[in-house]
């Protein structure tokens, strides 16, 4: 018990350890370049100068944004995969990126931007991904029976008549408009707002503690679902329960930084790799390996073609791919140690 509870502890502080440089590392990294020891200068001493405003209001928002919006990806796809018990299953498998994308593609063609302000790109992602939560919800739900095997279904044809529809817009839009439906679909940390990246932090610290309700669950569902309903588990509650969480989480996350795929569907597979398929330890692990995933990818995107910045999706997308293949060579990954 006691080498149990030190493994998950050792864990978790060296994830915290990694996380704590590769946040160093991207506050330190850009085409205003300066060496860590300065910018922990002007942090704490350089209020009003160009570089301060360069770190506190550019490089500290896209790292705590980075931080949410990795682990909450990460936390999503862990749920995800446990709760279908397949292993290829990702946030965006739901349909809810697609949603987001056509709400989006939506208001930039009709120029809703004009009259709803700063704020109109993200009010309209969530409302096409709350869209697609409300209608999955009633069509995979009958007699109180939720299908997960309907709900997957369901989100795959969602995505490709979404992105059909994005398709279609994307082909009669202006210029200009084009170029922000495609930067969006890709996904970006540009997202340099504090009150937005605020609010999902608390959202992600919060889900991050609510997931670890449904441990003992997630534990039991790994088993099948006849195993679950033996050892006590409402199987039908839970799973109700967990396709809302991860639904909105999924939803708020694309409203502020687009699609950005493969976090939610790698990390998980290595996290498991060396912290196990107990859900107690891998839910935490999951979101500090997926916190650290994607400020990397953020950095690199920002510094590896200088002046120009590259959509961070692509980055995660390239990244995402090859460690997915590397870990295919390496280890069979199964859901609950099968």
């Amino acid at each position: 018990m006691r080498s149990k509870l030190f493994k998950r502890v050792s864990i978790v502080l060296f994830l915290l350890l990694i996380l704590l440089a590769v946040s160093l590392l991207s506050l330190s990294l850009g085409p205003a370049g300066m060496s860590l020891k300065k910018a922990v200068q002007v942090v704490s001493g350089g209020r009003g100068t160009a570089y301060y405003s360069i770190i506190v209001d550019i490089r500290l928002p896209r790292i705590a944004l980075g931080f949410a919006v990795g682990g909450t990806l990460s936390l999503v796809g862990v749920i995800l995969q446990g709760l279908f018990r397949n292993p290829l299953v990702e946030p965006y498998t739901l349909g809810i990126s697609g949603g987001a994308a056509l709400g989006i593609s939506v208001t930039t063609l009709l120029g809703l931007t004009r009259f709803l302000g700063l704020y109109s790109l993200p009010l309209s992602g969530f409302a096409g991904a709350f869209c697609v939560i409300l209608f999955l919800r009633f069509l995979t739900t009958a007699r109180g029976i939720l299908s997960v095997q309907g709900l997957l279904l369901a989100g795959v044809m969602i995505n490709f008549i979404s992105s059909s529809l994005v398709m279609l817009i994307m082909s009669i839009s202006r210029l200009e408009d084009l170029h922000s439906i495609i930067f969006w679909m890709i996904g970006s940390l540009g997202e340099t707002d504090w009150p937005p990246v605020r609010l999902l932090l608390v959202v992600a610290v919060a889900a991050l503690l609510v997931s670890h309700v449904f441990c003992p669950d997630l534990n039991a569902l790994s088993l099948g679902e006849e195993e679950a309903l033996h050892l006590g588990i409402d199987v039908e509650r839970t799973k109700k329960r967990l396709f809302v969480l991860t639904s909105v989480l999924t939803g708020l996350c694309v409203s502020l930084t687009g699609a950005i795929g493969f976090v939610g569907l790698v990390v998980p597979h290595f996290t498991r790799m060396f912290a196990g398929a107990d859900h107690r330890i891998l839910l935490v692990s999951s979101f500090l390996s997926g916190a650290i995933f994607l400020i990397f990818c953020d950095t690199v995107a920002r510094t590896v073609a200088l002046p120009i910045e590259l959509p961070v999706g692509v980055v995660t997308g390239i990244l995402g791919g090859i460690l997915f293949i590397y870990a295919l060579t390496r280890q069979q990954t199964t859901i609950g140690g099968e």
